[in-house]
Order: structure tokens, then sequence, then C-alpha cells
């Protein structure tokens, strides 16, 4: 598994005032290798990954081709990139209990399967207990590992993380840091993490420095 990405000029405002954040940058993330994208704010490594996963962002204008497993998936919506997300917030749903939130991403079949997935999830984060409850009422450690387990479920082939452990403190951040990156390279996932800490490097073989914007 590789994900491959040419990112041929990524742009942000119009006319004029055009400012270029990357152009010709080129990446390639191997099976199970977790890259860190580091670098000031405004240079470029959210819309980075926003324009590898088609999330559109105001302001940004992308021209890429990627690659993932050796198939071009630009021309592809989000939906179907099949490319795992985790972001600052866990984006959980409030409407819907810690089950419903891990179901919700369950590859579609018979409703018995889906169910022991998701009850598997529950039960290797130790949630089986809070199956019913809210995500409003976990803590801010426990809906993150909700939410890695709901992005897990869905079977990715690559996972972008944007700073998912920016908002934990120091002992529930190199908790699920450590959560997160055993789950990447148990899976073979290709990673690209963005962050602003040092002490998220995976590997300082695999960072790449953003120019300053």
């Amino acid at each position: 598994m590789s994900l491959r990405i040419q990112v041929h000029n990524l742009s942000i405002g119009a006319g004029a005032s055009e400012r270029i954040l990357l152009k010709d940058f080129s990446l390639d993330c191997a099976q199970g290798q977790i890259i860190t994208l580091m670098g000031s704010s405004g240079c470029g490594k959210s819309s980075l990954l926003a324009a590898i996963a088609g999330l559109p962002i105001e302001g940004i204008s992308a021209q890429l081709e990627i690659h993932l497993n050796e198939a071009k998936v630009d021309h592809l919506p989000t939906s179907a990139r099949k490319i795992g997300l985790l972001f600052q917030d866990d984006l959980l749903f409030a409407h819907m209990s810690v089950r419903e939130n891990l179901l919700f991403a369950v590859p579609p079949g018979s409703p018995a399967e889906r169910t022991a997935q998701a009850d598997t999830a529950l039960e290797e984060l130790g949630f089986q207990t809070m199956a019913g409850r809210s995500p409003l009422t976990l803590s801010g450690g426990q809906r993150a590992r909700v939410s890695l387990m709901r992005t897990l479920l869905a079977k990715p082939q690559a996972l972008l993380l944007d700073e998912p452990f920016s908002k934990l403190d120091a002992a529930l951040r190199q908790q699920f840091r450590d959560l997160v990156f055993e789950h990447a390279r148990r899976l073979q996932l290709p990673t690209l993490l963005v962050t602003h800490d040092a002490a998220d490097i995976a590997n300082p073989a695999d960072v790449i420095q953003f120019p300053t914007a």
C-alpha cells in the first residue's frame, strides 16, 4: 500500500493578490509510514491534507495528482477516496449514542455483522458500559478514542491527522498519540500528521518542514 501525492500548485487568494503556498510539491508515504508535516501556521500543511482528502476550503485552489494503492483517486469525491481523517475536534454526533457513532462508520453489511464490529471496537476501548451514552457525557480523551475507532471502522487505506492531539493535556496527549500510531502501524496505513509539537514526531527521519508562509 502506498500513498503518493503530487501537488503541482496549491494557492490561496485570487487575482493579483494570489499567494502561493506550495508549488511542485511531491510526497511519497509508504505502507505503515508516519510522515510528520511541520511549519508555521498558514504555510499550507492543513490545506495540503484537505486537498488530498478532497475537502473544499474557501480561498484555496489546488491542482494535484493523488495515487492511493497505485490507483488515481483525485477525481473521486471525498467519500470514495477511502482516506481516514482525524481533526483537533472529535466531530462525534451528539444526537447519537457512542455505539451509534461507531455503527455510522461501519461499511454496509448484515445488521448482525455491523453490530459485531461496533461491539468489538467498544470492547477494545473498554467502553462496553458507555455504549448507550451520549458523547457529550464523555471526557475529551474518551471522545478522542471513540473518534479514532469510528475512523478505523470505515476501513480507510490511509490516515490524515490534522493536529488531533492538540486539545488534550500532556498525559492524555501521549496516551492517545501512542494509540493512534499503534493502530496506524498495525494496520499498515500510510499516515500524514500535521502538528506544531515536536513531541508528536513518530520518526525524526520522516519529517517534512514546510517553509514559512
